[in-house]
């Protein structure tokens, strides 16, 4: 890893990507320089060939969202996708090789999250029926359901629905209500949903195209109620209308993703076969006998949700390329626009200017550090889904990983996206240029497949039980443990930290930038923060002993630092990702442009937080003030190379569509730049108003 000083000068001016000159500098040549190239094919990861591949399916006009079709059009559309997606065998890559699958099931999620690029309403379609249909039927059935069911639903002869939620429980899905009792006397189950509160609510393929559902239901046998379980059950003829027993409604038009046909389902005693039944983990003898290899009904639901946990990881990466289309289409827009004239007395470009450098510069540093961390997620999927490392630790590690980054990743991409579109002025509003359609159908990924809020809340309890392992279970050694936990809290109150800063830097914001860039002072912030925060939570659980009252209530009071403490984790394991991305950097000065592209991020992270880490005496006042300007020249550092470094994601024009990224933006403000050169060598130039004498 190297690690670049930042000098503590202004940064000398360089040509702009018109042509002109801008306030940076005449040094450019003595710039390191990235290899796009190099970097790209970092950023495209492990299953490289695999995003290549979809990403050249994204070129078919066929696979693009048309801009103003009607609700039914767009539906329509998405559904001639999944059929094209089929025929160009784009979906078979997780299914097992005896169904015409590849087992690939790293590649698969990458290939899709690519998708993304033609219209999210097709990877959103597409996963509904092969990433969440069709995988509840791959990981949660055994050999007789596949048989069954899969043919039907890889080649779309079946269109399917996930029913999982209700609309009465979300997030709390082992409260849901919908039932499926066994009657051993016709070895049926009976699916019913008992009031209004249990209908399966916002369900993909629901209100049109779905012909069967994985439903799932409260599993109850001989009187005995097993928890959740999943049925495949039919829900349309080959007219389209309901089966009896089955109704249904429209969720209508939505905020976003309207190429989706959300409906609602509801169940009224509809019987369905024994066999029916996903019985990987539970199954049910024809005289009603439950069995299951797991025996903790509480264990076995967890293995059943973390099965499904592929929908997490894709959010994540669409997410991650929902953010880079929008930083592409603004930086480009942004390298090319003029406006407002400079000393030089010519306009300058918005990229010139400080603010618009500090709204777009970080974005793409946190982009990056999203990307790598979504590369480590996929890889811990597929050495979880492939076999190679599935076990209970590994598949821990996944639903963490899983749970932290897609919370961070959908708000970051809808702040981007907001943030793009306001950089890009009235252009940015303008439907053709994709960033409110981006940001009107991302805007459902920070709620689905796991509410952003609540899936934080499932990060920060692991990080409290590790902290409780971690604890000492001797009273001696719980006494030191307590008491270094109190040491740390009275160096907090007294400073101690930040007084050592300020008699190191000496006055010299030089050496508190110097410090700041050093990649072990970014972590040990970034860490401490985490460390603080959870142990702080911890002791205070601890105060309440083995009552379960008192630590429900403590936890509770709790909440708001909790999910603060999982989401400062999670940034840092982004962090941790971008650092050990470094070393394959494919030379020197790429790799010199990553650092300061990571310094940026780690420092951004601080800077946000940066109260928090005055509060607790992390950071003396000097050097406070030191992160601010180090990041102010960071950025100014990264501006001469922002149009490369968006050009590592990889996108070509057919997957910006955004005029304003096109190149149209740079030939206008050629031809008036030449318009007005024309007119002030032919004289027609009007004088200027005298001003008035005072």
């Amino acid at each position: 890893m190297v690690d670049i000083a930042v000098p503590d000068v202004p940064i000398a001016p360089t040509p702009d990507a018109s042509g002109g000159s801008s306030p940076h500098a005449a040094d450019r040549r003595s710039r390191p320089r990235i290899d796009v190239p190099g970097v790209a094919e970092m950023l495209l990861g492990r299953w490289a060939e695999d995003r290549r591949i979809s990403r050249a399916l994204a070129l078919d006009p066929a696979t693009h969202r048309l801009e103003g079709a009607s609700v039914d059009d767009h539906r329509e559309r998405a559904l001639a996708q999944c059929r094209l997606l089929v025929e160009q065998g784009a979906i078979q890559r997780p299914f097992p090789r005896s169904f015409g699958g590849q087992e690939n099931h790293g590649g698969n999620v990458a290939a899709f999250e690519e998708l993304t690029t033609a219209d999210p309403s097709l990877q959103i379609k597409a996963g509904v029926q092969w990433g969440l249909f069709g995988s509840a039927v791959l990981h949660l059935g055994t050999e007789h359901n596949h048989e069954e069911f899969l043919p039907d639903i890889l080649d779309f002869t079946v269109p399917g629905c996930f029913a999982m939620t209700e609309t009465g429980h979300g997030s709390d899905v082992q409260s849901i209500a919908t039932t499926a009792t066994y009657d051993p006397a016709t070895e049926e189950f009976e699916i019913h949903t008992p009031f209004r509160g249990a209908w399966k609510d916002y369900i993909g393929n629901a209100a049109v195209h779905g012909v069967a559902a994985v439903v799932f239901a409260q599993l109850v046998t001989g009187g005995v109620g097993h928890g959740v379980h999943a049925f495949y059950v039919p829900l349309r003829d080959a007219t389209g209308a309901f089966l009896p027993g089955i109704g249904g409604e429209d969720d209508g038009v939505k905020g976003g993703l309207n190429g989706v046909d959300n409906g609602r389902l509801h169940f009224d005693h509809v019987r369905v076969p024994r066999t029916n039944l996903l019985d990987r983990y539970g199954a049910v003898a024809p005289d009603g006998t439950y069995s299951s290899p797991i025996a903790s009904p509480g264990r076995r639901f967890f293995t059943m949700l973390g099965t499904l946990v592929q929908g997490r990881v894709s959010l994540d990466g669409a997410a991650v390329v929902a953010q880079k289309l929008a930083l592409q289409i603004a930086v480009t827009y942004a390298s090319e626009r003029r406006q407002f004239p400079t000393a030089e007395g010519e306009e300058g470009v918005l990229l010139d200017y400080g603010q618009h450098q500090r709204r777009l510069i970080p974005r793409i540093a946190r982009v990056f550090a999203q990307s790598f961390a979504h590369e480590r997620l996929l890889r811990t999927f597929d050495d979880v889904f492939s076999g190679r490392a599935d076990t209970p630790e590994r598949r821990e590690d996944l639903e963490t990983q899983a749970a932290a980054f897609k919370p961070l990743s959908t708000w970051a991409a809808l702040d981007t996206l907001q943030e793009a579109r306001e950089a890009c002025g009235g252009a940015g509003f303008l439907a053709e240029n994709r960033l409110t359609g981006l940001r009107a159908d991302l805007d459902v990924y920070v709620t689905f497949e796991g509410d952003n809020t609540v899936l934080l809340q499932l990060v920060g309890k692991r990080l409290l039980g590790d902290f409780a392992a971690a604890a000492p279970r001797d009273p001696a050694g719980a006494a030191r443990f307590v008491a270094a936990r109190v040491a740390g809290r009275v160096a907090d109150v007294t400073r101690v930290r930040a007084v050592g800063q300020t008699v190191l830097d000496r006055g010299s914001v030089r050496r508190a930038s110097q410090d700041l860039r050093d990649p072990v002072t970014q972590r040990r912030l970034l860490a401490d923060r985490v460390d603080t925060m959870v142990a702080g939570i911890g002791m205070r659980l601890r105060s309440a002993g083995k009552d379960r009252v008192r630590q429900a209530r403590l936890l509770n009071e709790q909440q708001h630092e909790l999910i603060e403490a999982a989401r400062a984790h999670a940034e840092l394991m982004q962090w941790d990702a971008f650092t050990a991305a470094l070393a394959d950097a494919p030379d020197d000065d790429s790799r010199t442009v990553l650092t300061w592209l990571r310094d940026c991020f780690g420092l951004g992270l601080v800077e946000e937080h940066l109260a928090w880490h005055l509060m607790h005496g992390r950071l003396s006042a000097q050097r406070g003030a030191a992160v601010s300007a180090t990041m102010d020249r960071l950025v100014g550092r990264l501006r001469p190379l922002a149009t490369d470094l968006v050009a590592t994601f990889g996108y070509e024009p057919g997957h910006v569509r955004a005029p304003i990224a096109s190149g149209a933006e740079a030939r206008r403000q050629d031809e008036a730049r030449a318009w007005y050169a024309a007119e002030r060598a032919a004289g027609r130039t009007p004088g200027a108003e005298p001003r008035p004498r005072r």
